[in-house]
């Protein structure tokens, strides 16, 4: 049973150790699925932590589990974008803390958060060619609404292009 657990934004002070979880998920996704992602731009993750965008899980006093929010994603979402929403987005967790499915806890959260901001629904996307993952969502209460090609944008990361992606969406 996990004690002392938070959710609390990230500050620039936690930028070093978001890119080592980022270092080594793809580590990790490399040994697990034919896809990875291709890294971020530190300016990106900046502007998360100085809108709120960027938010950690502490455990005990570490860095358990971190994600990002929008509350806008038109260019995967399309049309569905008007609808009010908070997106969920790069969930990384600690490898210490593996197995704990922060997953779920994040839902929880983002229920009572995104209530808070008058959102409908909670969202995300991941590789549309990767059932396990897709399970998983299912499994953690995400409704599976299909597969979407993204147009191409220099606005996406990297490991957008060339892709099917599967979209979720769980109502508040």
């Amino acid at each position: 049973m996990l004690k002392d657990v938070t959710i609390i934004p990230s500050d620039l002070n936690d930028i070093e150790r978001i890119f080592e979880l980022y270092d080594e998920a793809i580590a990790y996704q490399k040994t697990v699925f034919k896809k990875h992602w291709q890294g971020f731009e530190r300016s990106l993750i900046k502007r998360e932590i100085q809108e709120e965008r960027q938010w950690k899980i502490i455990i005990e006093g570490q860095t358990a589990c971190i994600f990002a929010i929008d509350f806008n994603d038109p260019l995967i979402w399309k049309e569905k974008d008007i609808d009010p929403a908070i997106y969920i987005h790069r969930i990384v967790t600690n490898p210490a803390f593996r197995g704990h499915h922060f997953v779920n806890l994040i839902i929880e959260w983002a229920k009572e958060y995104g209530a808070k901001k008058a959102k409908k629904y909670i969202r995300l996307d991941t590789w549309g060619d990767n059932p396990k993952l897709i399970a998983y969502y299912e499994r953690c209460g995400f409704d599976y609404l299909g597969n979407i090609v993204p147009e191409a944008s220099d606005l996406l990361p990297k490991h957008y292009e060339n892709i099917v992606l599967a979209l979720f969406e769980i109502k508040i």
